[in-house]
């Protein structure tokens, strides 16, 4: 059975109903707030989450680094690691060449029975941003666009610049589907690239 040393990478175990409990009580308390409040606590152990993942992979490669590893030798490496630290699993592709997709059918932080109107898993919003960040050595922004905590059969996460997921945002916001504005997304890139 996969196993991840937890204490040898500063990680702790915390239940997946605690993390359930712990948004329904902010969304309770605190409303819309609550999002940015897990974010924020999501991207403060984003940094610790990347230094555990560089010392595994150390561990497993001891010449390879996060940074060095081809595409999808990272996507199968990162994928390993998550699910074996309990977060589920997770599938990363690229999305019109405009953003990073992380999918997963299992994911820790959501919870099928919530039933939330919005998608719910900000503290792994925050996580992803941090973690991927240090990857890209550039702040990014994450955007969840599917989750199981809101009926969803999978919770997708979009992670690319904070210019091209003010796009996505806004375009959720009018109404439109993230595909149809990455789609638009690319279309201006490869026009204005011509």
């Amino acid at each position: 059975m996969p196993f991840i040393d937890l204490p040898a990478y500063q990680l702790a175990a915390v239940p997946r109903a605690a993390i359930a409990a712990l948004r329904a009580a902010l969304l309770r308390d605190a409303g819309a707030a609550a999002a940015a409040y897990l974010q924020e606590a999501g991207y403060a152990g984003g940094d610790a989450l990347f230094a555990a993942f560089r010392a595994w992979l150390a561990d497993r490669q001891p010449d390879a680094t996060p940074e060095e590893l081809d595409l999808s030798e990272f996507q199968a490496l990162a994928a390993e690691f998550f699910r074996d630290a309990g977060w589920g699993s997770l599938a990363l592709t690229s999305l019109h060449d405009a953003v990073a997709a992380l999918d997963s059918e299992d994911w820790g932080e959501s919870d099928p029975a919530a039933g939330l109107e919005h998608t719910g898993c900000h503290l792994s919003t925050g996580m992803f941003a941090a973690f991927f960040g240090h990857l890209a050595g550039a702040p990014l922004a994450v955007l969840e666009v599917e989750c199981r905590s809101a009926g969803s059969e999978r919770c997708r996460f979009l992670v690319g610049s904070a210019e091209v997921m003010q796009h996505v945002y806004d375009g959720l916001s009018a109404g439109m589907g993230y595909e149809e504005v990455l789609g638009a997304v690319a279309a201006a890139e490869s026009a204005g690239g011509a």
